[in-house]
């Protein structure tokens, strides 16, 4: 009675209906939320469907062209990754071999052959050019009689054109770590450095770095996880950065062959962004911390692949 009189009793009516209206618009935003948080994971889901799809297309256009070659009566002999003594052992042997003027022949193979280059391959090699151009870039080693016919991929890949001579035109730090130089291993959230004495790592540097990986649900958007990111991502370029240059304004570049491997698109970034100018970069797959993803780095970097044709 003493609510009507005051109008106490409207009020709390018209509170009750407020309070229902915030929780109605409560659930009403969780469930936005939470479906924008399906979406977002749906479509993480779908991308990485889509990598899946994209490497198992690219493995079926390999056995594609592996059977188209059969078919053709075109076959590597033999494949083999060397590193180490190994390595070591096979490069002594070809550079063993001696012939007569001009009969050993050492060339450079990239994906766009020059018709100079490709002429001389053919000349030894007839069909089996095409085996030497599923390795590019690489070097190719044939004699002229045709008994020997290797290609081999380094780290180091030089434009030498097509050599002949009397013996292979090979030199070691092509293959193997030599003297004094850098390999440094970039990540997106992650940089380590080191410097070699040939094998032996005499200085090192390293350092990771707090990227968000997958988003997955939460309350923020996709688009914002992505911003937060990319900025994340970007950071850690510029610490990357300021680490190598550093390292060269102390005064060990000079002279000093730097390698850049790591992630593909990370290391072009970071080539284009810093103007860099590495001896050569290769794509790495390396994880864990610094310095075992660095050796790990360095193993695959300094491993050739032979194949016998």
């Amino acid at each position: 009675m003493l609510d009507r009189l005051l109008g106490r009793a409207s009020l709390r009516e018209r509170i009750d209906e407020l309070e229902a209206e915030n929780e109605r618009l409560q659930n009403r935003y969780e469930a936005e939320s939470e479906r924008r948080a399906d979406a977002a994971t749906a479509r993480q889901d779908a991308e990485e469907r889509v990598n899946r799809l994209e490497d198992r297309i690219a493995q079926l256009e390999g056995e594609l062209e592996r059977v188209d070659t059969d078919e053709s009566g075109l076959t590597v002999r033999r494949r083999d990754q060397l590193r180490g003594p190994r390595l070591e052992g096979v490069l002594d042997r070809l550079t063993s071999i001696r012939t007569g003027p001009e009969g050993a022949l050492t060339a450079g193979v990239d994906d766009a052959v020059p018709e100079s280059v490709r002429a001389d391959l053919e000349d030894v090699l007839g069909d089996r050019v095409a085996l030497a151009e599923e390795a590019a870039p690489c070097l190719c080693c044939v004699d002229d009689a045709g008994l020997l016919a290797v290609t081999l991929e380094p780290p180091i890949t030089p434009d030498i054109g097509a050599t002949w001579r009397d013996r292979f035109a090979l030199e070691r730090e092509w293959f193997l770590p030599t003297g004094r130089h850098a390999v440094a291993l970039v990540r997106t959230d992650l940089f380590a450095l080191g410097v070699y004495e040939d094998d032996e790592r005499v200085d090192y540097r390293g350092f990771e770095s707090d990227v968000k990986g997958s988003h997955s649900k939460g309350g923020f958007s996709q688009a914002r996880f992505e911003r937060i990111r990319d900025g994340q991502i970007d950071e850690h370029l510029e610490r990357c950065r300021d680490a190598l240059a550093a390292y060269e304004s102390g005064g060990e570049r000079a002279d000093t062959p730097l390698f850049l491997v790591g992630q593909r698109g990370t290391v072009d970034a970071l080539v284009d962004e810093s103007g860099l100018e590495p001896t050569a970069t290769a794509a790495v797959d390396a994880t864990g911390d610094p310095k075992p993803a660095l050796a790990d780095a360095v193993h695959s970097f300094w491993t050739t692949e032979l194949r016998v044709l």
